[in-house]
């Protein structure tokens, strides 16, 4: 796992950084063989990968256009084998969370309940909640699906959060659309944060001189429909090593995969 973002942070969408450009953490979720890599190279790339080490956890850092507004989206692309295993690393670091199961693999949908349950339970507390998309993976196995279509939306509905269906090995432009709607809910999370508590000073009447800041009511997304597809150019594709303040970008680029 690369630490090269620094350490878990609880105000999950970016301040405009030195760079000039506000960030999103995007973590993405899910059992062995949900096709949590493929969607995570499909995103950045363009391409699909046939073999990847199912081992390897790191974070890849994107520069790209969402809704014509320039935004660095950073992707974890988590290692976790059967189930939630050292959430902390990434619950409190991420904008919104991808969890991933395939279609045509039951055991992958229960265990994305797993995630989906343990992230609701650290963003119960956070107003507003971060938030989560439910992605059913490999559409392209249709005639082997396990998992119906209206069996996710019931699971979405339940927790509350987006749901889409795509396929990594097809289509990349609903794979780029999922990940710029993880974008706009972070966008509109960070948008309604409570502003920091001012000081509450007392004169020497005791007479309060600052009010605490109100909290803006908070309604919680569920279930919508694809959205139109955002303009979008040519990303920059950096990898998770390059810490320097360099624009240049790199030739390594997740190292484990195989592309094709």
């Amino acid at each position: 796992m690369s630490l090269m973002f620094g350490k878990a942070r609880s105000c999950n969408f970016s301040a405009i950084p030195e760079g000039g450009q506000p960030e999103v953490n995007v973590v993405v979720l899910g059992v062995r063989g949900s096709g949590k890599s493929a969607l995570t190279v499909k995103f950045l790339t363009k391409r699909f990968i046939s073999e990847y080490d199912p081992n390897l956890e790191d974070t890849y850092s994107s520069e790209d256009m969402v809704d014509q507004q320039p935004v660095v989206v950073k992707v974890m692309d988590t290692a976790d084998q059967d189930g939630p295993v050292n959430c902390e690393r990434y619950l409190s670091w991420a904008s919104a969370f991808l969890v991933v199961y395939s279609i045509d693999n039951r055991r992958s949908f229960e265990g994305c309940q797993q995630y989906l349950e343990a992230v609701t339970v650290h963003t119960k507390a956070l107003q507003p909640k971060t938030p989560i998309i439910l992605l059913g993976n490999k559409l392209d196995m249709e005639r082997y699906r396990q998992v119906s279509k209206l069996e996710g939306s019931a699971l979405a509905s339940r927790f509350c959060c987006l749901f889409f269906e795509v396929s990594a090995c097809l289509d990349f432009l609903s794979v780029q659309r999922v990940f710029h709607e993880a974008v706009r809910e972070a966008r509109q999370a960070g948008g309604k944060r409570s502003p920091p508590l001012r000081p509450l000073y007392i004169s020497e009447d005791n007479k309060p001189l600052f009010s605490l800041a109100t909290v803006p009511p908070f309604t919680t997304p569920c279930y919508k429909e694809l959205p139109v597809p955002a303009t979008a150019k040519l990303v920059t594709v950096k990898s998770s090593r390059a810490q320097s303040k360099r624009r240049a970008p790199t030739l390594t680029l997740l190292k484990g995969f195989k592309i094709f």
